[in-house]
């Protein structure tokens, strides 16, 4: 096998994605192309000509790197040890199967929109290296999510990507005889036929929906199109291709599940679909074939708003899910009661988060303080039981940290943590060696990883302003010195990206103190149809033209995993300040811990649990007030009180040497106290213990009435 071919075969694989020395392969046979081609290898490789590749190869000689690369890639896949092989029980006989609405495992594959996608990708790459065998269920989305780019009034305008499947590492799921796999799906008055694509994430594979069959009409082939659009039409018959046909390619595919796991209600038709197949294989009654598949499902809700649960008029589910209901002996009551938390209120909308947890195993919150959030949310579902013993869970998210950590931060734990510390990342005593790291070497360090942030922000925000017409900066940009504090997520309202700029007299008196200077780094997309949040990124737009502001504060377009790397490797603080207790986890904070980043955030989702008091920075004291508007005020009080009486003091309190020696005291604490347990391994872990195995190997499960 040539080095070209070599070359093919690790970028048909996902597990470059969290390898950077093989990412900086790629970048090295073209660094103005892979940045063109945004970081695909398999686009990389299609943009040069095979002589133009040799010739690069030769050049740079890259032989020994490309086949050390091949052969890391060859040595993963056949790892004989893992954790899962002696802790896993009876998943290593049959799969882990995990459906999720959205995955976001690399920017070069764009079917995920936030949070979520990148949790549920964080979650396979863990499965992965932990050897828990695993397939992944989706959608994959033919334009995306949406592009953004803001015109020159600050107004985020929605672009659609177009994924063309040739430049992607998938191939055709196909049958036994080799025919490519088509699924076919009952919407309503005609057959949907789905196709499957299938893409390797290290050693889990994921396979992904996708419409666009020349059997299907125009208007079918759409249903596939674009991750969350349309009306709830479209959005019940995306659920129905991912949970019901997602659930039929799996059994089309010969995959006998020991678990079902729901990342969100979005595929929780697929428990119907289960049941369906248990009862034609057993010949159980509906009632019975259900509570069997149940059996087998874990959910995971990561939602504790109300409006971010689903939920379908009585005639538009009865349209979607009648047929499949009717064939396994359901009447349109049975059906519907499934999905309600009065099984009889006969006016009540169906809903699939109901549904799963209705029917599911084991269910969970995605942090301790959202688990309560939770179980008082659907307590209605057990009548008669108090609040503490409703059946829902906790197991806190967590990140994948070979995909989140920098190079040389990488490097640097190698050095002083021993080589296989990835291989103990959820043992406290390892993180206890941070303490021998040099504070001037760990500060040196992040220093690198935050000029090349604000060498990046730079060329990006010039090339908006170029794009919109306006001139550029005259030399005033973010400085190296100054204490740079990062706000990255997606821009829902509750999370309160603005809730700095509610008194601009006071932010532009901390921004402006060229003692102590402070910059704000915004990025974050909102969804198409929410021009609240778009709101949100308009009003942080227009603070970037103000003259108080100028140089202070700048915001980066188009945020996806890529720009949110970036971010979480330079930054010194990240600001998080949802309105408690509407952030479920928000792990984003996670990653820049890693990094020699602090957190400084409203005591929600996560923060919750593990702020200790000198591991990062607690806004406020985690009250709530009835009134969201008093809450607000409150909090933007806190928000300054925190950043003018702790978090700056702090950063600018310098020794002779110029070393912030009780920030870089913070800075070990946190990644003492917080690495390992908040990374992804731990959580996988987690799951297995509590959750997977339980549900791989129970006879029954419990079921409210219905």
């Amino acid at each position: 096998m040539n080095a070209h071919e070599k070359l093919s075969v690790i970028a048909r694989n996902l597990w470059w994605s969290w390898r950077p020395e093989v990412r900086a392969l790629f970048r090295d046979l073209d660094p103005q192309a892979w940045r063109a081609v945004h970081r695909n290898p398999i686009r990389l490789l299609k943009s040069l000509k095979p002589a133009q590749i040799e010739e690069r190869i030769q050049d740079l000689e890259l032989h020994t790197r490309i086949d050390r690369a091949h052969r890391l890639l060859q040595d993963y896949l056949t790892k004989p040890t893992t954790w899962g092989l002696t802790r896993a029980g009876a998943l290593l006989a049959r799969p882990v199967v995990y459906f999720s609405a959205e995955f976001g495992i690399h920017e070069s594959l764009p079917i995920y929109s936030g949070g979520l996608g990148v949790l549920a990708g964080d979650h396979l790459k863990s499965a992965s290296d932990l050897g828990i065998p695993t397939v992944g269920v989706g959608i994959l989305y033919h334009e995306g999510y949406v592009h953004q780019i803001l015109d020159r009034e600050g107004w985020q305008q929605d672009v659609v990507e177009n994924v063309d499947v040739a430049d992607l590492p998938l191939e055709n799921a196909t049958l036994p005889d080799g025919t490519p796999l088509r699924v076919p799906v009952d919407l309503p008055g005609r057959s949907v036929f789905v196709r499957v694509h299938s893409a390797m994430v290290g050693r889990v594979r994921l396979l992904l929906l996708d419409a666009r069959d020349e059997a299907n009409v125009e208007a079918d082939r759409a249903l596939t199109g674009r991750l969350y659009g349309g009306d709830l039409r479209t959005r019940i018959q995306q659920e129905v291709i991912l949970g019901v046909g997602g659930m039929r390619a799996i059994q089309m595919l010969g995959i006998v599940p020991s678990v079902i796991h729901l990342n969100e209600g979005h595929s929780a038709f697929a428990i119907i679909e289960r049941g369906r197949q248990i009862q034609e294989s057993e010949g159980l009654t509906a009632h019975d074939a259900l509570r069997e598949a149940g059996a087998q499902t874990v959910f995971t809700t990561h939602t504790p708003v109300d409006a971010g649960h689903d939920r379908f008029a009585p005639d538009l589910t009865l349209e979607h899910l009648g047929r499949l209901g009717h064939s396994m002996g359901l009447s349109d009551h049975g059906l519907l009661a499934l999905g309600r938390v009065h099984a009889d209120d006969h006016q009540a909308p169906f809903c699939p988060t109901v549904l799963a947890l209705r029917l599911a195993r084991r269910s969970n919150g995605v942090s301790a303080l959202h688990g309560r959030i939770a179980r008082r949310m659907w307590r209605g579902l057990w009548p008669g039981r108090a609040e503490d013993e409703v059946p829902i869970g906790h197991i806190t998210n967590g990140v994948h940290v070979p995909t989140w950590l920098s190079v040389e931060m990488h490097d640097l734990f190698s050095h002083r943590l021993g080589p296989d510390w990835l291989d103990h990342i959820c043992h406290p005593d390892l993180w206890a060696r941070i303490e021998s790291i040099d504070d001037a070497e760990l500060w040196e360090t992040h220093q690198v990883l935050k000029a090349r942030l604000l060498a990046f922000i730079k060329r990006h925000v010039t090339e908006a302003r170029e794009r919109v017409g306006l001139p550029p900066h005259d030399g005033t940009g973010l400085h190296p010195e100054a204490l740079t504090i990062g706000f990255a997520r997606r821009f829902a309202t509750y999370k309160r990206a603005d809730l700095l700029l509610s008194d601009i007299d006071r932010l532009a008196r901390l921004v402006g103190n060229d003692d102590r200077p402070v910059q704000l780094v915004f990025a974050g997309r909102s969804h198409p149809h929410d021009w609240g949040g778009k709101a949100l990124i308009q009003k942080i737009a227009r603070a970037t033209l103000d003259p108080r502001f100028k140089g202070r504060i700048a915001f980066i377009e188009n945020y996806n995993i890529h720009v949110g790397r970036q971010l979480v490797h330079g930054v010194d603080a990240w600001l998080n300040n949802p309105r408690r207790p509407l952030e479920a986890c928000g792990t984003s904070g996670e990653k820049v811990i890693l990094n020699g980043g602090l957190h400084a955030s409203i005591l929600d989702g996560w923060w919750a649990e593990a702020y200790d008091g000198a591991n990062g920075f607690a806004i406020g004291s985690g009250q709530i007030h009835v009134d969201p508007a008093v809450q607000d005020r409150r909090d933007a009080e806190a928000l300054f009180d925190a950043l003018e009486g702790h978090v700056i003091p702090v950063y600018y309190d310098r020794d002779p040497k110029g070393i912030p020696r009780q920030w870089i005291r913070r800075v070990k604490r946190a990644m003492r106290t917080l690495g390992w347990r908040f990374n992804a391994d731990r959580m996988v872990m987690d799951y297995v213990r509590e959750c997977y195995l339980p549900a791989a190997t129970a006879a029954s499960c419990r079921m409210p009435a219905v």
